[in-house]
């Protein structure tokens, strides 16, 4: 009886985890837009019209995806991101957050994330998954005898931020999975994982 009633109860998180994380997200885009735009709705008609801020905040998500599909918005994309990759502070997060953003959302497109990878850490015996992020060079390869990879390592549930190690490529196991069915793995705190064809 126990048993049924947690695999039910997980089978319930597995079901209403995406649908509860996707509202919130929206919820909280449309409060943080809402803010922003009540303001302006007041000064116009001198009250606040209840609901007129999430119309006008859906109208400003469309009115950005078609200025990013035309020629002149991705230019500004463009310089946008250039911008984000300069600033000291921002640049880790932005990246990480964009790298994730595109593993889920545009398959088969190129992401800094290369492989899924498996190390051991903190210590023998127990083990973190990664994202190989590079090959080691410069300095850092001469400097040392075994070839070494770059190698993310995500938190649970927030990917966006972790730590970058050096591992030698010898103490690296390179996983099938994709990067996308990786970072699911990693947001879900080990609920999704991945099925695997015996062979």
């Amino acid at each position: 009886m126990f048993r049924w009633i947690r695999n039910s109860f997980l089978a319930g998180v597995i079901v209403v985890l995406p649908i509860a994380g996707t509202i919130y997200i929206l919820f909280v885009i449309f409060s943080t837009l809402d803010k922003i735009v009540s303001p302006v709705v007041n000064l116009i008609f001198g009250r606040e019209i209840y609901g007129l801020g999430v119309v006008l905040s859906l109208g400003l998500i469309v009115l950005a995806g078609v200025i990013g599909k035309n020629y002149l918005g991705k230019k500004l994309i463009e310089l946008s991101e250039w911008l984000m990759v300069r600033l000291p502070i921002v640049r880790p997060v932005y990246t990480t957050v964009k790298q994730i953003i595109d593993a889920l959302f545009l398959q088969g497109t190129t992401t800094a994330f290369k492989q899924v990878v498996l190390i051991e850490y903190p210590r023998r015996g127990i083990y973190q998954l990664g994202f190989l992020t590079g090959s080691g060079v410069g300095e850092i390869q001469i400097r040392t005898e075994a070839e070494i990879i770059n190698v993310f390592l995500p938190t649970t549930p927030n990917p966006t931020s972790g730590m970058l190690i050096m591992v030698p490529r010898e103490d690296v196991i390179f996983l099938q999975m994709t990067v996308e069915e990786g970072i699911k793995l990693v947001l879900s705190g080990g609920v999704l994982v991945p099925r695997v064809e015996k062979s």
